[in-house]
């Protein structure tokens, strides 16, 4: 599945309501994959797809808000519609506890699902772009040596050249090589957005 292409993900363990989902999406243009469990779901997921998910509450196995769950676990980006034939005030604010984009009601209105999921999409690239900026970094640091590494980690904490030497058992000047290293490889030029990149890869992981 390509991962700059829009998506509509249906999880519902309902065929008649997946089919009737996946033909009106169809139809309207969108482009749709369908599941029948949150298990099927979830082994299929990839941190990269965008768009958004149509995630049905009450389903044998995994419920949505499970999966809602274990996403939210994941890091995904993803955006999630709850869709529901039970809709209650604590299943409603259960959902958007854990940072649903919407709740609908079956059957669903089609205005305010085509509404829903723009309103998703509108949301998506950014989510890409949040998504590229993680995978670019990530990249970066693993061209760390396990010695720049630790070397990174000493300087993050508010460590000095001076402290982190005897801590590592080097020379002051071998820490100094390390760090001009780590600064080229990660394309900065100053200790704070050493710092940065560092915190928010240990953020998102």
């Amino acid at each position: 599945m390509m991962s700059n292409e829009l998506t509509v993900f249906i999880v519902d363990d309902d065929p008649a309501v997946r089919d009737a989902l996946g033909l009106l999406l169809s139809i309207k243009g969108y482009r749709t994959a369908v599941f029948a469990s949150g298990e099927d779901f979830l082994r299929a997921w990839r941190p990269e797809w965008i768009g958004c998910l149509l995630l049905d509450v009450r389903m044998s196995g995994l419920d949505g808000l499970a999966v809602q769950k274990k996403l939210g676990e994941l890091h995904s980006h993803l955006p999630i519609i709850i869709i529901t034939g039970h809709a209650d005030v604590s299943l409603a604010r259960q959902a958007f506890k854990a940072q649903a984009a919407d709740f609908l009601e079956k059957p669903l209105d089609d205005v305010k699902l085509f509404g829903a999921i723009e309103e998703a999409f509108s949301h998506a690239g950014a989510a890409q772009a949040e998504f590229q900026h993680r995978e670019h970094t990530r990249r970066l640091l693993q061209n760390l040596t396990p010695r720049e590494r630790q070397v990174l980690d000493l300087i993050v904490t508010g460590q000095h050249n001076r402290n982190i030497a005897p801590a590592l058992d080097i020379s002051v000047r071998t820490v100094e090589v390390h760090k001009a290293r780590i600064m080229s490889k990660l394309g900065v030029d100053n200790v704070a957005d050493l710092v940065r990149i560092s915190m928010l890869h240990k953020a998102r992981t």
